[in-house]
């Protein structure tokens, strides 16, 4: 069986913050094709914002914590987590998160030989990583 990543979920109280955040900082784009349907009247009806690389969608979902308690499942699927991007450029990705006011952690290759990483929040304290390989 083989298995490609299709998607990363996110859940936050602002949807329409989300968006411009991963728009506006990321440069991703609106996702239009291949969308999931939304059954909105069999147990989660929250807004959700669709943005992609062109390769890896994210849904940025509405937060509802109850989602699972109305259809009765054990696991609501809406999990934070740490996303990664990687970069062919990063001191121009440093200074463009300096120009934004986005703090962030660098730890050059304290984590991974041949790495060099920098951490940082989105507005909903998501952790994203975004690293350069060396010689990229």
């Amino acid at each position: 069986m083989k298995l490609k990543l299709h998607h990363i979920n996110l859940c936050t109280e602002n949807v329409e913050r989300m968006d411009d955040f991963y728009r506006g900082i990321l440069g991703l784009e609106e996702e239009k094709d291949g969308l999931p349907v939304l059954e909105k009247k069999k147990g989660y009806a929250g807004d959700v914002a669709f943005v992609s690389d062109g390769a890896i969608q994210m849904h940025l979902a509405q937060k509802d914590v109850g989602a699972g308690f109305r259809t009765g499942q054990i696991v609501n699927p809406v999990e934070r987590g740490h996303i990664a991007y990687r970069t062919d450029d990063l001191a121009a990705f440093k200074a463009h998160l300096e120009t934004q006011g986005i703090p962030y952690s660098d730890w050059g290759e304290k984590a991974v030989a041949g790495w060099h990483q920098i951490f940082f929040y989105d507005p909903d304290g998501n952790i994203i990583e975004v690293h350069q390989v060396d010689g990229a």
